[in-house]
């Protein structure tokens, strides 16, 4: 089953999800991430994955386009904004919505820290639990 994890910038949230995806369900999820736009990689989503161990430093930042002609069975947006502004898809790609808070917004005003990170994990978290639900947790969802 391939799975794309949609947000704004691939910078955070669709990256953990992509990283979670292939740290624990590997066998039977090709998972993917991108970007309506390209942000870069998120410097504490790195580190706090890490910290779960899950390797995201040779990710990078990438758009649908840079994909290329991958044919998705699922295409979950993990922002509001990706949501509103999700491309079509060619073939049986079915859209789902699960929508996380964005920790960069979050912690925005907040100097680098523990209290910065601990919103990452936060979030790192509430992905985890939702991608061990998968893929069976797509099927219930549209």
């Amino acid at each position: 089953m391939k799975v794309l994890f949609l947000c704004t910038g691939n910078s955070c949230r669709s990256q953990m999800a992509e990283g979670w995806a292939r740290h624990l369900k590997g066998g039977v999820i090709e998972s993917h991430s991108a970007g309506i736009e390209k942000h870069g990689m998120n410097p504490h989503a790195v580190k706090v994955m890490a910290e779960a161990g899950v390797d995201l430093s040779g990710h990078c930042s990438k758009t649908v386009k840079d994909l290329g002609a991958v044919h998705f069975d699922y295409v979950v947006t993990v922002c509001n904004h990706a949501h509103e502004h999700c491309p079509l898809f060619p073939g049986k790609a079915k859209v789902i919505h699960v929508g996380f808070e964005d920790p960069p917004q979050l912690t925005k005003h907040l100097p680098d820290g523990e209290e910065k990170l601990a919103v990452y994990r936060r979030v790192r978290d509430e992905i985890r639990a939702f991608v061990e639900t998968l893929p069976e947790g797509l099927t219930g969802l549209g």
